[in-house]
Parts: structure tokens; sequence; C-alpha cells
């Protein structure tokens, strides 16, 4: 099941259940994970309480420590070793371009650019979306020292910022899934349908919803 599948991204805003997913899905098929690491970020809870003066900062950490994991994922050989990530290493330019001023994302492009950071496109990716009031619980019920200034303004920003990114995104096949009622790390019966809406994509995006 899923073999055709080597390389899968799931992407979605902060409080979403990437990682866990991601975790979920690799202990499922074996395979690596590559994981952001936003705790070894030495600016992030200080960007979460004074955005304008450490949002540049932020970023470029960010765009360094991601750069340097595709650059390992690249090296990766994808058709004997599966990979499973919970970012998409083409949405680093959307966190900058919502946090940034027009100065400073245009020295983040530059950057950008000179490290022309190659990342191969995955097989698969799994765009995570849940109602902003949900993503609002989750990241409050989960505290994360950084993650406790995170204000509900934000959050919003964000998840219109993914929504935009996805309706143009075309670089890989995407699963579209509204996770607000769904649970794939505790309900066996939502993730055995996870692998089966997966198993059965056939175009280039699909969605997935349940009700309450």
């Amino acid at each position: 099941m899923l073999d055709k599948y080597n390389y899968i991204a799931i992407e979605g805003p902060i409080g979403v259940g990437k990682t866990s997913l991601a975790q979920r899905l690799s202990d499922h098929l074996g395979a690596q994970t590559l994981l952001e690491k936003p705790e070894e970020n030495p600016f992030l809870a200080r960007f979460y309480q004074d955005p304008l003066r450490n949002a540049l900062p932020t970023q470029l950490f960010f765009l360094f420590q991601r750069s340097n994991e595709v650059r390992d994922l690249a090296q990766r050989d994808l058709f004997q070793t599966r990979t499973i990530t919970d970012y998409l290493f083409d949405k680093d330019r959307l966190f900058a371009r919502i946090n940034l001023s027009d100065e400073e994302f245009s020295l983040y492009q530059n950057i950008y650019a000179s490290l022309a950071p190659q990342a191969p496109a995955p097989d698969l990716v799994i765009y995570l979306q849940a109602p902003v009031e949900k993503l609002v619980e989750r990241v409050r019920r989960r505290a994360h020292a950084h993650e406790r200034a995170i204000s509900d303004f934000y959050l919003t920003r964000l998840a219109q910022a993914y929504s935009d990114f996805f309706h143009h995104y075309d670089a890989a096949p995407v699963l579209v899934i509204n996770s607000e009622h769904l649970n794939f790390v505790d309900n066996e019966d939502d993730f055995s349908l996870l692998l089966q809406r997966i198993n059965e994509m056939r175009g280039p995006r699909e969605f997935f919803s349940m009700g309450a």
C-alpha cells in the first residue's frame, strides 16, 4: 500500500497536526522522518512577543535551517528510502511574506536566491486544514513554551496565507484534508480511512472531509 509515494510532505498552519501525522505515517510505513525543529530557533519566542523587531532573524534562522535539511534530503536516495516530512520547503516564503516588511522581504529574497535551495518535489503533499477556532484550541492545549504568545489574529492570517498558497500550488499532487473532526493519531478508523484515500488518489488535487 502507498508504494508509489516515497516522499510525502505534510503541511498546514500551526496547530493543525502536521508533526503528529508525520510521525504516525512514518511509524506505519517504516519511513524516515524529516521534521521541523522550531524549538532550536532562538528568536521564535521573541518573535511571537514582538513580531516587528524579531521577524527577520526568526525567518533567516528558519531559512538556513531548512536549506541544510533540504540539502540532506536531496542527497538521499528517495527511491530506496521512504521519507515523511512535516513541512514543504516551498512554503518558507509564505511566512516571510506575511511577517517581514517590504525592505526585509527584499533582503530575504536575495538571501534565498543566493542559497538556491533545490528541494525535490514530493510525490504527495497532504495539506491539513482546520477552522481557526480549532487551531487556537489545539495550540493552547499543547502549551509549547515558544507558542504561548501566538495571537488569534496571527493564526487567522496564517490560515488564510496557507489557503492562498495552496490555491496556486501545482508542483505535486495535493490531498486537501479538513481535519476538524478527524483524529489520525488516536483513532484507528480515521487513520485507516486516510490510508485508503491516499491510495485512491488519482488526480492532481483531491479533497477529504468528514462531518461531526
